[in-house]
């Protein structure tokens, strides 16, 4: 776009997805958009900072222009994958030393005699008892023992510790021996950083409450510090709008909150990516979608039903078994649903002791980045892979900004991999990429099982980096019929962070019998949640309406989990009862086709969330392909099914309109990403720009 035509307001929208490998900006004028790419730094501020700067010059804008600005990261998740947060203590009950070690006392894989489980985030000499007990009632059974309190403070002082996790018994019914201690302590340590299990995870269940408020504590001062940088160097350009984050569940929430709750942020990116492919499926009408969104390090897959994403209230983070529940550290937030696995454009690949090709879930990263990259990676990468197979161009990587060496690429392939198998460098690329293909493609069998849908049924809209060039090999190991590549789809995540809702939940736990139904307890418990919400979410909603959900975590008596049960917005009455159980054994009816008449239910827990309207896109009309013909630019790429290169066109993205078609195999190559169209696939481009691949009959 020509910047001396560029005419900006003061209404603009700023984004940016620091990844592990890249940082994508996107900037909105309306219905003008400008994107962009630039590679993740040591210090991601700086990252940033130069992004915003970039896509500013080619906008012709300065931020003071920008109204809003939306950030997501991958740093809390990075910083506990790497363990790579602070140092960290926890505060339990006595006799509850252990609780992050005993955890459910279940096992991920029963016949595995060496059992492995991630490391806990507080070493054992880090966790410290206090003398105190509450019931789970709320009732007081021993005062809290501030005199040891104050010897524990001096051998938290001593050891360095950085953050503390305070996470007492029964705490999620009263939260005032943790408020006591947390003010003990801070009177004892000045700027130590404290994060209380009644206020980051006010929930029943031990384990995974103490899970989340440890994980919490452990990423806090990062990411404490890291927003508080971010905010001063954009107060010091002359940015004077409103930043917000981009949470785990979707929604968008203020930096005072990110802050002191940063775990909701561990899955931020990948989020924004569910809502940018939720409104792509709305756009489109497709009402049945596996989102994939492949980047630099990470690949995740998620489901959207009648376009909207599955949400869930627990997430695993840092999996021993890679899709094993159970195998990782829980932490108890709102978070849509989906799978994530270490398979991305900087994915390392080697040989293992079996001779079988392994790849990620390590990662190069942006720093050395890959061996073509030339910053001093060794090691092969899956970017390297493409490079040698053809699939990408050297020269146009990156919109040409970044000069890839395939040279290195086929010295890293063949050292690494070829070698221990006695293949050459095409063909140890080959093997890269159907690998990362093969493990793509299981993730998604194994995540529409888990829900009880199949993946043939479901369109492939892909997202990210590097999902375009592998997504319709992966389309073609689960049979799925069409693949859409929407415009934008480089930089999905940080163009989903601009649709998101201004919106935040709070889960509490008051138990509670509907035979023994508190209504008065009940109502004024909601209502108190609602006004904390809602002090949050309103300054940043600029006066747009606020829509509030409450719901009601129930289950007959003794079972282990819970259906949610949608509560009215008013005063709940004894009236209200009747209502509750119908609604309860109607979805429990439909789960598991039969329900329990007059079996006792109870209430386990309740939910309060506050949003601006979620916004959904109208329809596009159909676009049929017209088969006019498009002159591409003949290359070849490698073949391993043949063994050998054979020959394809290659199409500049911009120069295709609507209704055009091109015939698979071929390549279609943009600034932000490159397509691969295997010949599985015919493609052709819809009303709204996306690349739609249909299976050719012949390969369904």
């Amino acid at each position: 776009m020509d910047v001396a035509s560029v005419v900006v307001t003061t209404n603009l929208k700023l984004s940016a997805d620091v990844g592990g490998t890249f940082t994508d900006v996107v900037l909105e004028d309306g219905d003008r958009r400008w994107t962009t790419k630039v590679l993740t730094t040591t210090a991601p501020e700086e990252g940033v900072l130069a992004g915003i700067e970039k896509i500013m010059g080619l906008a012709g804008a300065g931020i003071e222009d920008v109204r809003t600005f939306v950030h997501g990261t991958t740093l809390a998740t990075n910083a506990i994958i790497e363990r790579r947060g602070a140092k960290t203590a926890l505060l339990a009950t006595d006799g509850f030393r252990d609780v992050l070690e005993i955890g459910t006392e279940s096992r991920y894989d029963q016949y595995e005699l060496a059992l492995e489980r991630p490391a806990p985030l507080v070493a054992r000499p880090l966790r410290f008892t206090v003398r105190e007990r509450f019931d789970a009632r709320g009732v007081e059974l021993l005062p809290l023992d501030e005199a040891q309190l104050g010897e524990i403070a001096k051998e938290i002082e001593a050891a360095g510790v950085e953050s503390v996790a305070i996470a007492l018994m029964h705490a999620y019914v009263d939260g005032a021996h943790e408020r006591r201690a947390a003010e003990i302590l801070k009177a004892a340590i000045p700027g130590l950083y404290i994060s209380l299990s009644s206020e980051v995870c006010p929930e029943i269940r031990e384990y995974e409450r103490t899970s989340t408020t440890v994980a919490n504590a452990y990423v806090q001062p990062l990411m404490a510090g890291y927003l508080a940088r971010m905010e001063k160097r954009l107060a010091e350009l002359g940015f004077a709008g409103i930043l917000s984050l981009m949470t785990s569940g979707g929604g968008l929430t203020s930096v005072a909150t990110a802050s002191a709750y940063p775990v909701r942020l561990v899955e931020s990116g990948p989020a924004g990516g569910a809502v940018f492919a939720a409104q792509i499926a709305a756009r489109l009408g497709e009402e049945q979608v596996i989102a994939f969104d492949m980047g630099g390090t990470t690949a995740k897959i998620s489901l959207i039903e009648d376009f909207e994403s599955e949400s869930s209230r627990v997430f695993e983070v840092d999996r021993a078994a890679r899709f094993l529940k159970g195998s990782g550290l829980p932490l108890r937030i709102p978070v849509i649903e989906m799978v994530e696995i270490g398979a991305g454009g900087g994915s390392l690949a080697r040989v293992d002791d079996l001779k079988r090709v392994r790849v990620g879930p390590e990662s190069a990263s942006s720093v050395p980045g890959p061996a073509c990259y030339d910053a001093g990676g060794e090691n092969p990468a899956v970017t390297d892979a493409d490079v040698t197979l053809g699939l990408i161009d050297p020269a146009a990587f990156a919109g040409g900004t970044l000069r890839l060496r395939d040279d290195l690429s086929r010295t890293a392939l063949e050292t690494a991999v070829g070698a221990p198998l006695g293949l050459n460098a095409e063909m140890a690329a080959y093997a890269v990429y159907e690998m990362v293909c093969e493990n793509m493609a299981s993730a998604a069998r194994a995540h529409t099982v888990e829900r009880g849908v199949v993946a043939a049924d479901h369109t492939m809209i892909a997202f990210g980096g590097a999902a375009p060039l592998h997504v319709a090999r992966v389309a073609e190991k689960i049979g799925a019929p069409r693949v859409i590549i929407p415009a934008n789809a480089g930089v999905g995540s940080a163009v989903g962070f601009l649709a998101a809702p201004v919106s935040y939940e709070i889960v509490r736990t008051m138990y509670m019998r509907l035979d023994t139904f508190d209504h008065e307890a009940a109502t004024e418990m909601l209502n108190a949640t609602s006004a904390e919400i809602r002090a949050w979410v309103e300054p940043a909603a600029y006066g747009a309406p606020i829509v509030e959900t409450r719901l009601a975590f129930m289950r007959y008596m003794g079972q282990g989990h819970e259906i949610p049960v949608e509560l009215p917005l008013r005063d709940l009455t004894p009236d209200d009862l009747a209502g509750f159980r119908a609604a309860y054994e109607k979805t429990y009816q439909e789960m598991f086709n039969r329900s329990i008449p007059q079996a006792a239910i109870e209430i386990m827990a309740w939910s309060v969330s506050c949003s601006t309207p979620p916004s959904r896109p109208e329809t596009v009309g159909g676009v049929a392909a017209s088969g006019r013909a498009i002159e591409g630019e003949p290359v070849n790429i490698f073949d391993g099914r043949i063994g050998a290169s054979v020959p394809v066109n290659r199409y500049a993205r911009a120069s295709l309109e609507p209704g055009d078609r091109v015939e698979g195999p071929a390549i279609i190559v943009e600034d932000e990403t490159t397509t691969y169209v295997t010949g599985s696939f015919d493609a052709w481009i819809d009303a709204a720009g996306s690349i739609v691949m249909d299976r050719k009959e012949a390969a369904a």
